[in-house]
């Protein structure tokens, strides 16, 4: 199980949600590809909102992590996706209690 995780809170365009889960999954393929240190992402759609998603990716360590959002093909990556969003926040989280 991971301690380091990328996390991503988007909202869609309307009528934009295809294109927005083609870019997000051409993005971590290309993440995957470059940066074997993420073990898996998700990206998860909200039920009751239309357009709005969640997404997360652990990471095995920080360092890597890091190195991944200062690659400056990651923010031609990630623009792709948020140009497709109304809205964007995320975070880098760590664990820090497992139930």
């Amino acid at each position: 199980m991971a301690d380091h995780y990328a996390s991503g809170t988007w909202q869609v365009k309307q009528g934009s949600d295809q294109e927005f889960i083609d870019r997000w999954t051409d993005f971590l393929q290309w993440s995957r590809a470059n940066y074997p240190s993420i073990l898996v992402a998700n990206l998860i759609r909200d039920r009751r909102v239309p357009g709005h998603y969640v997404s997360f990716a652990e990471w095995t360590d920080e360092a890597s992590r890091d190195a991944w959002k200062q690659n400056p093909e990651f923010m031609t990556h990630f623009d792709a996706c948020v140009a497709l969003c109304e809205h964007m926040s995320g975070a880098d989280f760590d664990r820090v209690a497992t139930v």
